[in-house]
């Protein structure tokens, strides 16, 4: 009956062992020094104690985990439920939006849809219009030059306005009136020679002659 505890004893130095060599990279190792004169319930209860005493360490290291878990656990729900608010505001003012500014725009998008139609329609009658504005008043123009050349040409001198007209081809005047000026210019100019040419063999004649006036014109 006394060989059986050593061996109870021996198993739980091998399991005590086991978890000790697993948690000791972790936690500090418990450990009471066997005597020889210990008897084999005293090493059991030893083994025991050293056990209880890993797993309060192991217990204390888990219970400090757990608090830093768990403080970390409440900063990322708190962090999240401020999240998770701002979402829901951000929601409510997407919600609002579309049931507040949504038909305005739409409103506004079919005043300005109208407002393209009407203007379809009214630019083209505005564009001839404008065409016609400019017609008159490049006519307009047009005849406000042609009256003030007018009356330049009226406040010209005769004797500038007989010149320009025979030799220059920009006054304002019909070509029937330019062609008979230039007629008349021609006959007043062939009889000018022509007396210009009687003149001048009388007076050569009357010189090849050697009379003299007084005598040719009482003969």
């Amino acid at each position: 009956m006394l060989g059986n505890p050593p061996v109870k004893a021996n198993s739980l130095e091998t399991s005590g062992g086991s978890s000790s060599r697993r948690g000791s990279a972790q936690i500090p190792e418990y450990t009471t020094a066997l005597e020889p004169h210990h008897s084999p319930l005293d090493r059991v209860a030893i083994n025991v104690a050293d056990r209880a005493a890993r797993h309060d360490a192991q217990l204390k290291e888990l219970d400090t985990k757990l608090r830093e878990n768990l403080s970390n656990f409440r900063a990322i729900e708190g962090s999240i439920k401020d999240t998770l608010a701002e979402l829901k505001k951000t929601e409510q003012k997407a919600e609002h939006a579309l049931d507040t500014d949504t038909p305005r725009l739409r409103e506004e998008l079919e005043r300005s849809l109208v407002v393209l139609q009407d203007l379809s329609h009214t630019l083209p009658r505005i564009r001839s219009r404008v065409a016609n504005i400019r017609s008159a008043y490049d006519s307009g123009r047009k005849k406000a030059q042609d009256l003030v050349n007018d009356l330049m040409w009226l406040n010209t001198d005769f004797h500038e306005r007989w010149r320009r007209i025979i030799f220059t081809s920009s006054t304002p005047v019909s070509w029937r009136w330019k062609a008979t000026m230039r007629l008349l210019f021609c006959l007043t100019l062939l009889v000018v020679l022509r007396i210009t040419w009687l003149i001048i063999s009388g007076v050569y004649r009357a010189h090849r002659q050697r009379l003299l006036w007084g005598e040719r014109l009482m003969s």
